[in-house]
């Protein structure tokens, strides 16, 4: 943080030279999958990983933020990457440096490079961190296939106060000749994306036009270049991710090297995880307080379209009981907006801070927005105090939903053990 104090600062410039400096490890790295867009790209990386690994490949990920500890975010041939390995990469990364202005993502993402390219895999699945054209990440040249999940509005003090603008930036990953898988669209973001994908003539595989994924009698049904494909239903809850389990399908059948039939294919679905996107916790200090036919729910959705999906599982899937909300946001978010969905739905709102974040909105603010909204809201000092004041006034079984930063949901993981 000394050698560039400005956590966010979009630009190739820097990591470039860092990279020529370590003599281009980016060059190195075994087949790219480069995945960008505002929601379900951590989901799309973990299904693909689930079903590389079932499949018996070797996987090296890259993806952020972290919830709980950084090395989260780097996983060298199916493995976290260790603390001493690591150490070693980011001195080398220092040095080759110079003391010259970086960014943390930037160095970091050096790190992973070096990291990635040392280590032999059958896939890279690299997630960008913000954007995509001027993403640290974007410095590969040649990825095997760029994805493009759902945009929606997000980080606009960065990438732009449309949604047509923030899809340019997202689609800034698109290289010539390199199929895209591309999710289904706004119509100003498909626009934007097609726009750019003529220019750069990057060839697109387009949910809707050229494949299909629906949910028909407890199955999953996806529809692609191959032909029909009856599978299970994905692991991970929420009735988006049988969208996002499609967007990981098709792109295993442009990448070819594990086919749909393959049984590795539904064992990868059945069995995938992704911490902090709808994990019900069942154990740890904050579920001994809880009732027997209690349930405690985590997700790290931050955007309006997060809360909308969120409302919508709460739609079709939690009628049976009164659902309670405990939330906390950064003060870049919409919280408004990312309220608007879940007003209706909630019978309280509990306002946290997030801990420890500086730029996080103040429990008193956030209530106040939910109130705004009709919502009985209330701040509170901490999850655990608004955990006990749910419980202290239910009737009977609650089910509770912390939501709203994936920095709280990674406190409360650390938290919870």
């Amino acid at each position: 943080m000394g050698l560039h104090p400005k956590l966010i600062d979009l630009s190739l410039g820097r990591i470039e030279r860092l990279l020529k400096n370590l003599e281009h490890p980016e060059n190195y790295l075994p087949p790219v999958i480069h995945v960008a867009g505002t929601n379900a790209k951590g989901s799309v990386i973990a299904y693909l990983r689930a079903i590389f690994e079932a499949a018996g490949k070797l996987v090296h990920v890259y993806s952020s933020p972290h919830l709980v500890r950084f090395h989260e975010r780097i996983r060298v041939a199916g493995k976290l990457i260790p603390e001493d390995a690591l150490a070693v990469q980011l001195e080398e990364c220092e040095a080759a440096n110079g003391g010259e202005p970086i960014t943390f993502f930037e160095i970091t993402t050096a790190a992973a490079f070096l990291a990635f390219a040392r280590q032999p895999a059958d896939v890279l699945l690299m997630e960008t961190g913000l954007g995509g054209r001027l993403d640290a990440t974007n410095v590969v040249a040649r990825p095997r296939l760029t994805v493009i999940t759902p945009v929606s509005m997000d980080h606009q003090q960065f990438l732009g106060s449309t949604l047509s603008a923030i899809a340019m930036e997202k689609a800034g990953i698109l290289k010539a000749d390199v199929p895209c898988i591309l999710a289904a669209q706004a119509p100003d973001a498909d626009t934007a994306i097609r726009f750019r994908a003529e220019e750069m003539r990057a060839p697109l595989y387009a949910q809707g036009n050229d494949w299909s994924v629906s949910q028909v009698a407890g199955e999953m049904i996806f529809e692609g270049a191959m032909g029909r494909h009856n599978l299970p239903l994905p692991n991970l809850a929420g009735a988006h991710q049988v969208d996002n389990a499609g967007i990981a399908l098709a792109t295993l059948e442009r990448f070819r090297d594990v086919k749909l039939s393959d049984p590795a294919v539904a064992q990868g679905l059945t069995n995938t995880e992704w911490p902090g996107r709808l994990q019900r916790l069942k154990d740890g200090p904050l579920i001994s307080g809880m009732p027997e036919n209690g349930e405690l729910w985590l997700d790290g959705g931050h955007n309006p379209a997060a809360g909308l999906a969120l409302a919508q599982h709460a739609n079709a899937h939690w009628q049976d009981r009164p659902l309670h909300l405990i939330g906390g946001m950064m003060n870049s978010k919409d919280c408004r907006e990312f309220l608007v969905p879940l007003a209706g739905i909630a019978e309280s709102f509990q306002a946290v801070a997030i801990p420890d974040e500086v730029n996080s909105l103040g429990a008193d603010e956030l209530a106040a927005t939910a109130t705004s909204l009709g919502m009985a809201a209330t701040p509170a000092e901490s999850v655990t105090q608004a955990l006990a004041t749910i419980l202290s006034a239910a009737s009977g079984p609650a089910r509770v939903l912390i939501c709203g930063s994936l920095y709280l949901a990674g406190t409360v993981l650390a938290d919870n053990g």
